[in-house]
């Protein structure tokens, strides 16, 4: 049986293992729940800094954007450098129906919570139903006012 051997393919591995992993890292982990008339949005922002934090809306685009800086310590030797730094940026299309301009924000603890309210067009709502009856008796009574 013949084996062959590629001299790259443990490189590429390991490669597309740390690639992966950065990936990985330097995505926003979100929940997103509705309650009662409001959505809920909590996204994970360890370490970023309240200063850089962004969100804005364009038409139907959420964009959330947070920057971790770099530490600059001088004089030290990294063993370890796992935590990513940079911009972080998520891109979430909403639904029509939500009040985009009411939204609010809140960062502690490392979490971004955004309330986005319903939009009051999009709420449930009783339509109330008259019966033919009731209109004859409001249309009889008129006449006897008159």
């Amino acid at each position: 049986m013949a084996t062959r051997f590629d001299p790259f393919q443990e490189f590429d591995r390991l490669f597309a293992q740390v690639a992966s992993a950065e990936r990985a890292a330097a995505t926003m982990p979100m929940d997103l729940y509705r309650s009662g008339d409001h959505y809920v949005l909590h996204v994970d922002l360890p370490g970023a800094d309240p200063g850089t934090i962004d969100v804005n809306v364009e038409d139907r685009t959420l964009t959330i954007r947070a920057q971790r800086t770099p530490r600059t310590e001088q004089d030290v030797q990294w063993l370890a450098k796992e935590r990513p730094v940079g911009t972080y940026a998520r891109q979430l299309t909403v639904g029509r129906g939500l009040a985009l301009d009411a939204i609010s924000a809140t960062y502690a603890d490392g979490v971004l919570t955004l309330s986005i309210p319903v939009a009051e067009e999009a709420k449930p709502r009783r339509i109330e139903v008259q019966h033919a009856g009731d209109a004859n008796q409001i249309t009889a009574e008129a006449r006897a006012d008159a």
